[in-house]
């Protein structure tokens, strides 16, 4: 199988090559991308500056993937992954214990996979799970908030194998001006739609941090995929 995957950057990249980007990116080191050119055109003007969506063929064929969108997995597999890449968390007793936790019953082993399917963690969300991890929101409405502003799923490349399989098509410029102001408003929209949830009144059944943790919840519970 083949998808159509597009890459916004400051940069022409014609020729990913593995090992390359930042150790503390959502999922580690990797080429990150997307099936929605709308997305890619707002990720190539976030340092508002004119940008380029990078165009790819990836062939799929072979490759192992990790869906973390799939009805096997559940949120918290997603928020270890980030807690184990992720350096900045806020730096507050119950939100250490809760990371510690959260990496000790939910990560899963990403090394054998070729390919990661997932949220992408921008700063707005980031700071939604954030807020998650110090007891401020719950499951539920973590879940709620991270499909707010319609981020989408990205892409990531990881293994060498992949980045074997990655073909360059084409290019487009993109312009800042009208792109990070979408991204802008997209963010905006999306972090004044979780601070009226936020408002909203906690559900008597809904789970917190804390009752995963005091009721040492592993990662087969079926509450967890509520």
């Amino acid at each position: 199988m083949k998808k159509i995957l597009y890459h916004g950057s400051e940069f022409l990249i014609e020729k990913p090559e593995s090992g390359k980007g930042a150790r503390h990116n959502d999922y580690g080191r990797g080429f990150y991308c997307t099936e929605n050119i709308e997305l890619a055109r707002e990720w190539a003007c976030a340092k508002q500056k004119n940008g380029y969506v990078n165009i790819y063929e990836l062939d799929m064929e072979g490759l192992k993937v990790l869906n973390l969108n799939d009805s096997k997995y559940h949120i918290l597999n997603w928020l270890a992954i980030l807690a184990d890449n992720r350096t900045y968390w806020q730096n507050v007793s119950i939100a250490e214990e809760a990371k510690k936790y959260i990496k000790e019953h939910f990560l899963i082993d990403i090394t054998p996979y070729d390919i990661i399917v997932g949220y992408r963690a921008d700063d707005s969300y980031f700071s939604f799970a954030q807020d998650f991890v110090s007891g401020v929101i719950s499951l539920g409405k973590l879940s709620e908030a991270m499909r707010l502003g319609k981020l989408g799923e990205q892409i990531v490349l990881k293994s060498p194998k992949a980045f074997e399989t990655i073909y360059f098509q084409n290019y487009e410029n993109v312009d800042a001006e009208i792109y990070y102001i979408k991204k802008a408003e997209r963010e905006r929209e999306a972090r004044r739609e979780y601070r009226r949830r936020k408002k909203e009144s906690a559900d008597i059944h809904e789970l917190f941090m804390l009752d995963i943790m005091r009721e040492g919840m592993e990662n087969g519970d079926t509450r967890l995929f509520r």
